[in-house]
């Protein structure tokens, strides 16, 4: 009796299997500032956008505009993930454990995350194997009716260990410098973010302006308070220099609108817990007050909480 020949046999299984794409670089995450060095990288070398899913993953394939020009990435979902290099982390503080996964799939030689708070620890641990740390940016970009705007030419840092990246990022026109002491400048960008992203979020007004009457009260308040946790936490600043600090990066990013403004705004979850949040567990630690921050952080809470009883209630 004759029998059919399986199209599972020898010849099927012979068939090359398809080899997934591979990019010198891949960015995870993007938002306003992922799609700003996005943009950037892709005008000079092959880039990878990786998306939260394949159906966003589809709608940047279609377009977005970045500055004065329209971006097309190579963009994906988590589930057709390409090979890259180097991976770049920007997404929300809260999001750094599933971007995590999605960077070591991607089998990079190592991982830079850029986003706001401490997380360089969280991300280690997971992982374990790769070259990981957690650098510094003071580029800014922020999302205006449906396009990206640049806001506020940067600095990027970096360890030693990744001069790779940091030529890549040159080549794109950043400013990149790498850092003996990460620590403290995670410290110090801290410090402008705790002073500056939550009296623009609860005032809705771009950074130039929190320097400025009435603001400028409660972003002193907070940068002194700030100032001297961080000394505790050894950091080597006085207040005056701190808030001298603080003016500078709110000058440079004046027209920039702060991550959690945008957050609040759009009626997503703040970074408000890794960044106030952050400041405030520090300073249990030592044993300092700051009402100022405490203050903040609730009301900044109320404003996430009151979005989201509206949209269940819509």
């Amino acid at each position: 009796m004759a029998t059919r020949r399986s199209s599972k046999g020898p010849a099927a299984a012979a068939l090359p299997r398809e080899r997934r794409a591979h990019y010198p670089i891949a960015i995870v995450g993007p938002g306003a500032l992922g799609l700003h060095y996005a943009a950037r990288l892709a005008r000079v070398m092959p880039t990878a956008l990786v998306a939260r899913s394949t159906a966003r993953a589809a709608q940047l394939r279609a377009g977005v505009t970045v500055g004065a020009r329209r971006l097309r990435p190579h963009a994906y979902g988590p589930e057709n993930l390409p090979s890259a290099d180097w991976v770049i982390i920007l997404v929300k503080a809260q999001d750094s454990l599933p971007a995590a996964r999605v960077a070591a799939r991607m089998a990079p030689k190592g991982v830079l995350s850029l986003q706001n708070g401490l997380v360089e620890e969280l991300l280690r641990k997971r992982l374990a194997g790769i070259r990981a740390a957690q650098g510094v940016t003071t580029e800014g970009a922020y999302r205006e009716r449906g396009r990206i705007v640049p806001a506020g030419h940067g600095e990027t840092l970096m360890p030693r260990g990744y001069a790779p990246l940091a030529r890549m990022l040159r080549r794109a026109g950043f400013e990149v410098r790498i850092e003996r002491d990460l620590a403290a400048a995670r410290l110090r960008k801290l410090l402008v973010n705790v002073s500056i992203n939550p009296v623009a979020a609860l005032f809705r007004v771009p950074n130039g302006r929190v320097i400025e009457a009435p603001y400028a009260h409660f972003a002193r308040e907070l940068t002194d308070e700030a100032a001297a946790v961080l000394a505790a936490e050894g950091l080597r600043i006085g207040a005056t220099q701190a808030w001298e600090r603080v003016v500078a990066v709110a000058r440079a990013t004046a027209n920039n609108r702060a991550s959690m403004l945008q957050d609040i705004v759009a009626g997503r979850r703040t970074e408000i817990d890794f960044l106030t949040g952050a400041l405030i567990r520090l300073a249990a630690r030592h044993r300092i007050a700051v009402p100022t921050h405490r203050a903040f952080y609730r009301l900044i809470r109320l404003l996430e909480q009151s979005k989201s009883e509206r949209r269940a209630a819509t």
